[in-house]
């Protein structure tokens, strides 16, 4: 590559790009939109938005397509279904070009204008910068205990801990996203792989607000199988658990037959009790129905990477040329005719 060329592929690459999965966000897209632009605007670096639409059944496809019609930064990725906010965020850092990437909410409970504060400390030489929540009180009482169990119970179990009440919202230094790139596990625990690739880091607290608009689109069984694929991906520990379990109820068992035996050789033959003979039964049918299902967990996730599928499937885009797209390898095989040069 010349040096001409070499200058010119240097400016095109913006200084920020911000990540944005939506799913249903229709209700809060113009507020959103508005926020994040002015902060945009008072930064003075120039940036694109990355916004991947994770399968949105309301109007935030129609909302997207104004958007950059209006401003062609305002960069659209469509999902041929919803695959969910992990994978919708691995797009969207798959195909940011940004010095310097910072995903982010919709609903603007992470507020925009903390961006800037961000950048300074990464200008500081910092390469990640995580937002961390300084109180939960936005969140319902039941979410606040969950949260904190789940954190103190993963953190037990992980070897590299991870940051509590640290979402996805921070700044990520282009190293940090070159190298996410390069973890395609299928079974995604995005603030395990965030805590996982380490780099240099430093937290911004701030307080969460209210939602701006519109609903959350997490309801308590997807929170709990958010939390058993974050366990289950980022920490073998179930497995020990399971070994564990297993040699304590053989010990058990031995003992408590050298007891039967030991008493039937001193005290002659007792009435044989339906209690006991039912409590043991079960107890020992849980405990292997308990570890059955913990191998059933890890195996499955086994059964996952071996299909070797894509993670996404880009059904049409705004904002990028096929060439562009296909190198990620995600398109549809027969895209929409909606590309955007």
């Amino acid at each position: 590559m010349t040096r001409g060329h070499s200058r010119q592929a240097a400016a095109s690459i913006p200084t920020l790009s911000v990540v944005v999965p939506m799913f249903n966000e229709e209700a809060v897209l113009p507020t959103f939109f508005a926020r994040l632009e002015k902060t945009l605007a008072d930064l003075g670096v120039t940036y694109e938005i990355i916004c991947v639409n994770d399968g949105s059944r309301d109007g935030t496809h129609r909302l997207l397509a104004e958007a950059h019609a209006r401003d062609p930064r305002i960069r659209v990725l469509n999902f041929s279904r919803n695959f969910g906010k992990e994978i919708a965020l691995t797009a969207g850092l798959d195909h940011a070009k940004g010095a310097a990437v910072v995903p982010i909410d919709a609903d603007l409970q992470d507020p925009p204008e903390l961006i800037a504060t961000f950048l300074e400390r990464w200008r500081e030489g910092y390469e990640v910068v995580l937002g961390v929540r300084q109180n939960r009180n936005s969140d319902t009482w039941a979410k606040r205990v969950s949260a904190k169990a789940f954190y103190k119970v993963m953190n037990k179990m992980a070897r590299i801990p991870i940051p509590a009440n640290a979402g996805d919202f921070r700044l990520m230094d282009r190293r940090v996203v070159d190298t996410l790139r390069n973890v395609r596990e299928r079974q995604r625990f995005m603030k395990g792989l965030f805590a996982w690739v380490g780099f240099r880091q430093c937290e911004v607290g701030y307080v969460r607000p209210e939602r701006s608009a519109g609903s959350s689109k997490f309801n308590y069984w997807g929170l709990w199988s958010f939390a058993l694929d974050g366990i289950t991906g980022y920490s073998t520990a179930p497995l020990h658990v399971a070994a564990y379990l297993g040699s304590f109820t053989a010990l058990t068992a031995v003992l408590y037959g050298a007891f039967l035996v030991l008493r039937r050789l001193l005290f002659g033959t007792d009435v044989p009790g339906y209690t006991s003979t039912m409590v043991a039964v079960l107890f020992l049918g849980g405990v292997q129905l308990t570890v059955l299902g913990i191998l059933g967990e890890y195996l499955g996730r086994v059964y996952e990477e071996t299909k070797h599928r894509p993670l996404y499937i880009i059904d049409s885009a705004l904002g990028w040329s096929p060439e562009d797209l296909s190198a990620c390898g995600e398109w549809a095989a027969n895209p929409q005719p909606d590309v955007s040069d």
